[in-house]
């Protein structure tokens, strides 16, 4: 299993700018084939790829973002994005879940963790960008987290209501196992079946 991983990780490195190159060319296509950068979940949340430096301006001053949720590991955002001060200097926080690209799930403690985080900015009436590298998987896993916390959906059904605003999302077989333990975790709903 160690191999196993090891495997996909040097895999994911290795994929890493080829795919990025892949989601930079499909967000610059023009008709069915394009796919936007971000999209906006609900009031409070965005779901996207890589937040580039060159977006931080609108992402803080349209977009009314003070936190940022990286799934990436830090390889994937040394050159192109924000580091951890330098988002700070603009005034928002940035909390970083690393998780590998590819076949990477995020672990239920950071699924907790990124709920509460984003809890907390919504609190405040402020957003918070959630990405990864293409904005397909980790961050849309870390995003049906939170839609089933907030509305006491079921996976299927945050999955589904992501899908309808950001068509192109890709939830793995890992990433829906432990979306259905966070909702056992925290889901009224999942204890009334459970008796």
């Amino acid at each position: 299993m160690a191999t196993s991983a090891w495997l996909g990780a040097g895999l994911a490195r290795a994929l890493f700018y080829p795919t990025l190159l892949y989601t930079l060319l499909r967000g610059r296509m023009r008709g069915p084939g394009r796919r936007d950068w971000y999209h906006r979940i609900d009031s409070t949340v965005l779901l996207g790829a890589l937040p580039l430096r060159g977006m931080t301006h609108k992402l803080v001053h349209d977009e009314n973002v003070r936190g940022v949720i990286t799934m990436n590991e830090e390889y994937e955002t040394r050159f192109l994005c924000n580091s951890s001060k330098e988002w700070k200097n603009v005034g928002v926080e940035q909390l970083r879940l690393s998780t590998v690209d590819m076949l990477g799930v995020p672990t239920l403690v950071n699924l907790h963790k990124g709920v509460q985080f984003t809890l907390k900015y919504q609190s405040l009436g402020q957003c918070v960008y959630v990405h990864c590298k293409a904005g397909r998987s980790r961050s849309a896993t870390m995003v049906a987290a939170y839609l089933i916390q907030v509305h006491n959906w079921s996976p299927e059904e945050a999955v589904e209501a992501i899908t309808r605003i950001r068509p192109h999302i890709h939830i793995t077989s890992g990433q829906w196992e432990v979306l259905r333990e966070f909702y056992e975790a925290v889901s009224p709903r999942a204890a009334r079946t459970d008796t």
